[in-house]
């Protein structure tokens, strides 16, 4: 009677949506020990056993489609900049910054594991109505900002290989939508292998210019392992780089992305999931740090050669995407610049994947509004296509480059919006039940997140206020953009204290009931109902509307 009572109860406080749509119930370790995971297979012979490879196969893929977006045009425009800015002195941050990814992508796949539920979707739950819906327009816009370097990648892609100028480029990007649809049926692992090959086939390029270049080894060991910001703008870009690599929009993605798998709803089946994950993500990661790090050498190895021509040393005085493909030319000779060219398209479309199922999930979670995905893709892309157009009639391509590292900016500032409700679900009992963090995964989380929320606040701060000292603009039209601004910061990190130190409120994790302890061990092997067949597989529930593509009839 008490378990139907707590039922009953956390019915009432839910929203509706939640009510019956979840029997997710997460279990409780009685005894301290792990128990036999159980699955259909085993209830019908206990003698059968899966291999561990064919196991950890069918949780491959949300972690490999979720690295696209570290490989986007977004994060090599920022790569190439840095290396040619300061050489290898940034390297420490790509590493920090994938290292902290993986620790909070893996925290997003234990969310979604342990709750049947992903991160917007709880976020609903949780926050007030207006809070609710500021979360969700700010993850709007952060879609829209990492779309931005899609649109202007693709331009710049599109002009290498027909010569077209580049606002004209960043209006046939609207139509890269119907194509990606047309390469749909075929399937979509095929679109995504696809993509990944083409992605790949930069990776090699550079990989083979890093061979011939030859990068101090010495220099890049201190870049990754020395802390050093030094240099005009070395803050700034230290800070485009983490908005390139740590997105807000993929913290929503991962947690979506995991339901559509299949998983026993025990203690053992969960902790294997969230494992099997882990290492999936850390593969994937690892393999993006790779190419993040070759770019970003050979960038500043051949921007600081001494036998630099007077050609090549302005490109690298003001390097973006359009004009990166004389630097793998030692490789690849007068081809290079085609086959940058369709690597860098490749790169566009395959972030824009990532893009339009951050944003279906999104838009589902916050709002319960489901959107055909083309649809979705259209109108995300309409709008980030507006500043990605003006930018580059007025300014060019130097203008279109520029506004990539806005863009990656935007990211960074809006990070703490999906962070901090992301380690305070992933952190609380409420939530997680007996799955929530360790103790240590707490600290070394928050640690790392609120850094990178200080050092946005004060690259903001200081940014603003080192603009208005030395601008042109009369002193009237700087106490006017003060009073506007000013109150904006306020708010914003008056908005982070309120995320951090709200306490949560909605309870989405029941356990068993305490006075059953068959219940208690039935729970531990994910076997919560009896039937006159014997016990009944429980398992996290599968989340078909997650699991697919629907494409336009």
């Amino acid at each position: 009677m008490a378990g139907i009572q707590q039922q009953q109860l956390v019915n009432d406080t839910l929203p509706a949506p939640w009510n019956g749509s979840s029997n997710r119930i997460a279990s409780v370790n009685v005894e301290g020990q792990p128990q036999p995971l159980v699955d259909d297979l085993e209830l019908e012979d206990p003698n059968h056993q899966k291999p561990g490879w064919r196991k950890f196969l069918s949780y491959v893929g949300p972690g490999f489609l979720v690295s696209l977006a570290y490989l986007d045009p977004g994060n090599l425009e920022t790569d190439l900049q840095a290396g040619a800015n300061h050489r290898y002195e940034l390297l420490w941050v790509i590493l920090i910054g994938l290292i902290f990814a993986l620790i909070i992508q893996s925290l997003a796949a234990n969310l979604g594991v342990s709750t049947g539920k992903h991160l917007s979707e709880l976020c609903k739950a949780e926050y007030p109505k207006y809070v609710k819906y500021c979360l969700w327009l700010l993850a709007e816009i952060a879609v829209i900002a990492a779309d931005i370097p899609e649109v202007i990648g693709t331009a710049f892609a599109l002009n290498i290989l027909f010569h077209i100028p580049v606002w004209v480029g960043v209006l046939c990007t609207g139509c890269s939508t119907l194509l990606l649809l047309g390469l749909q049926k075929y399937g979509v692992r095929k679109l995504e292998l696809l993509i990944a090959v083409l992605v790949f086939i930069m990776a090699a390029c550079f990989f083979g210019e890093m061979g011939y270049v030859k990068p101090s080894a010495t220099g890049v060991l201190k870049g990754m392992f020395i802390p050093k910001l030094s240099g005009q703008g070395a803050t700034g870009d230290a800070i485009a780089l983490l908005g390139a690599l740590i997105m807000p929009h993929n913290l929503f993605l991962h947690s979506a992305l995991v339901l559509s798998r299949k998983m026993p709803n025990s203690a053992r089946g969960i902790n294997d999931a969230c494992r099997y994950f882990l290492i999936e993500s850390g593969f994937a990661l690892f393999i993006a740090f790779l190419i993040n790090l070759a770019v970003i050498s050979v960038s500043g190895t051949v921007c600081s050669a001494q036998n630099l021509s007077s050609e090549n040393a302005d490109r690298c005085g003001d390097l973006t995407l359009n004009s990166a493909s004389f630097l793998l030319q030692n490789v690849l000779g007068k081809s290079s610049s085609k086959i940058y060219a369709i690597a860098l398209l490749a790169s566009g479309q395959s972030s824009t994947i990532t893009g339009t199922y951050a944003g279906q999930y999104i838009m589902q979670g916050f709002l319960e509004l489901k959107m055909r995905k083309w649809i979705r893709n259209l109108v995300t892309r309409c709008i980030a296509i507006a500043p990605s157009l003006v930018v580059s009639i007025i300014g060019g391509s130097s203008g279109a480059g520029r506004l990539i590292i806005i863009a990656s900016m935007i990211l960074s500032f809006e990070l703490p919006f999906a962070l901090i409700p992301l380690l305070k679900f992933s952190s609380s009992t409420t939530k997680m039940g007996p799955h929530k963090n360790s103790i240590y995964i707490i600290v070394i989380s928050w640690i790392l997140g609120l850094g990178i929320i200080g050092i946005n606040i004060y690259y903001l701060s200081t940014g603003f206020v080192g603009w208005l000292i030395d601008n042109n603009l009369p002193k009237v039209g700087n106490v006017f953009i003060a009073i506007i601004v000013f109150p904006l910061m306020a708010i914003y990190i008056l908005a982070v204290i309120y995320l951090t130190f709200r306490k949560d409120s909605v309870v989405t994790f029941l356990g068993p009931n305490k006075n059953d302890p068959q219940q208690e061990a039935n729970m531990e092997n994910g076997l919560t109902k009896s039937t006159d067949e014997g016990p009944e597989m429980d398992r996290v529930p599968y989340r078909e509307d997650l699991a697919d593509i629907p494409l336009p009839e």
